[in-house]
């Protein structure tokens, strides 16, 4: 007598297409990231990529024919998971006084990431580089005025005052400069003490004065 198998003994799961290629340009991506941040810009290379992500050099050349390609791409997607990282850990802020502080706080793990190393390393790479260069530079554009707007928002910021966009941008500023100091060696101390006043700056500055009543006669 014939038997039937049990539905998907003899089968194996197929995995669809488009799927399997958004899985392997995945793999190429985080592998970029990750020899941008161990070896720099000069010791990535395509090879080493593939390798890496365990993808044929055909197939990685066939989505990324150039290691600029490769990079720009790798650094756009890094950025965009970090975007999704800082609204979910957004919602989780405190309220009240200790908000401003937390929000620095987010915004310096944000520039101490493996994002903002893997970004560092294209933009020094760009600065020599006029066709690279000019690829960075409407990226960059795109990542700093998000980055710029939630920061308006997590802070509650009102930029039709005078000087708070000025504040915001030098909030930025200040945070990138101290992930900057942060690849030499651990900062993380003197960082927070920086973060600290920096704080109570903004909260001083950013917090809605109420004006004096007129003194009655």
């Amino acid at each position: 007598m014939t038997t039937t198998p049990a539905p998907g003994a003899d089968e194996r799961v197929r995995v669809p297409q488009g799927e399997r290629t958004r899985a392997m340009r995945q793999r190429l991506l985080e592998a970029t990231v990750e020899l941008l941040v161990e070896r720099g810009w000069s010791g990535t290379s395509t090879t080493l990529v593939s390798k890496r992500a365990g993808v044929s050099r055909g197939a990685q050349l066939h989505h990324f024919p150039t290691k600029d390609a490769l990079v720009l791409a790798a650094v756009e997607h890094l950025s965009e998971v970090r975007g999704q990282e800082l609204a979910e850990a957004a919602t989780r802020l405190p309220t009240g006084p200790r908000r401003t502080r937390a929000v620095l706080e987010m915004l310096a793990e944000h520039f101490t990431s493996q994002v903002f190393t893997a970004a560092l390393e294209l933009w020094v790479a760009a600065r020599t580089d006029p066709n690279l260069n000019a690829a960075v530079g409407p990226l960059e554009q795109r990542i700093g005025r998000e980055i710029h707007r939630r920061t308006v928002e997590l802070l509650g910021a009102d930029e039709g005052q005078p000087g708070v966009r000025e504040l915001v941008q030098a909030t930025l500023d200040l945070a990138r400069g101290l992930g900057l100091a942060n690849t030499i060696s651990d900062d993380a101390a003197r960082r927070g003490r920086i973060l600290d006043q920096w704080a109570r700056v903004l909260d001083d500055r950013l917090t809605p004065q109420t004006p004096p009543q007129e003194a009655t006669r």
